[in-house]
């Protein structure tokens, strides 16, 4: 069964999404005019042909329970596919806990993200690096292993070693590092940095890694240019430890899905097909137990 690890869906009428209805605003990964409407899980399907199972990621609702609550309901109308989920909280909040034992009651929860860095420019503005000095996210991530939940972890490589030590406080969670870990340095220098940072993460074994979102920082993509980044966390975390992600609809940026399956298809060993678009994933997101 191949299973697209990282996608979103959004209904502009059923949940507000701040960053995709303010008009007018670039962000790191480009304009997102195109994509600035509805896209159900029907047209994900159609996009996806050949896929049978997905993972959805948080992507920035305004209520972050409204948005979990919204995935369930198209997991619950959707009962041929197997459609788990992501889902936001904030682990420094004072309720946090409370917050995950209300997104624990929707069968499809399998973990959560709080994004730690987007790209330099944003992460700047934003400040949530401040979370690797917390130690209330390091505790939020430990109670996720007690609850039997996975972290997806969203950051930049110069924030790779202090995340690092973090885990080390969690050394029980799963954690699925987004987007091979955002290289937004494309550069030859840029990806030798990159694979050089890469292992303070590979070496940790609850880390699994994504091959996905590699888009965002090349618009202009090609089999070639992303080449390296796979081959590289292939031999860093071996196929076992690696899943495919289309980073849906916002990959529809620069790519057609096709393109895009093709390309990954063609630059992973046949051998590792059956891990890589598949049994990784469900297996770190316990796809076919309860799901939807």
């Amino acid at each position: 069964m191949r299973i697209d690890a990282h996608h979103h869906l959004w209904s502009l009428g059923a949940v507000q999404y701040p960053w995709l209805m303010a008009k007018g605003v670039r962000r790191f990964f480009g304009d997102p005019t195109p994509i600035q409407r509805d896209y159900p899980l029907s047209e994900f399907r159609q996009d996806a042909a050949g896929f049978a199972a997905s993972v959805h990621i948080q992507v920035g609702a305004a209520s972050p329970w409204a948005e979990a609550q919204w995935v369930q309901s198209v997991a619950d109308a959707a009962p041929d596919w197997p459609l788990v989920q992501v889902a936001f909280c904030d682990l420094t909040q004072a309720d946090a806990g409370h917050a995950i034992d209300r997104l624990q009651g929707l069968p499809s929860l399998r973990g959560l993200r709080q994004i730690v860095g987007r790209a330099p420019g944003e992460d700047a503005a934003t400040g949530t690096d401040a979370l690797l000095e917390s130690a209330a996210f390091a505790g939020g991530l430990r109670d996720l292993a007690a609850r039997g939940l996975s972290f997806d972890l969203q950051l930049i490589p110069a924030q790779y070693d202090r995340m690092a030590r973090v885990l080390d406080q969690a050394p029980d969670t799963p954690v699925a590092l987004c987007h091979a870990g955002s290289p937004h340095d494309r550069s030859a220098t840029g990806i030798g940095r990159w694979a050089h940072a890469l292992t303070a993460l590979s070496q940790r074994p609850n880390v699994v890694c994504k091959l996905s979102g590699l888009g965002m920082f090349d618009h202009h993509w090609t089999p070639d240019t992303i080449r390296p980044i796979v081959e590289t966390c292939l031999d860093q975390f071996g196929a076992a430890r690696c899943m495919f992600g289309s980073n849906f609809p916002v990959d529809r940026l620069y790519s057609d899905y096709q393109t895009l399956h093709d390309a990954y298809r063609a630059l992973v060993p046949v051998q590792d097909h059956a891990a890589v678009f598949g049994a990784t994933a469900a297996r770190f997101y316990a796809i076919g137990e309860d799901a939807g």
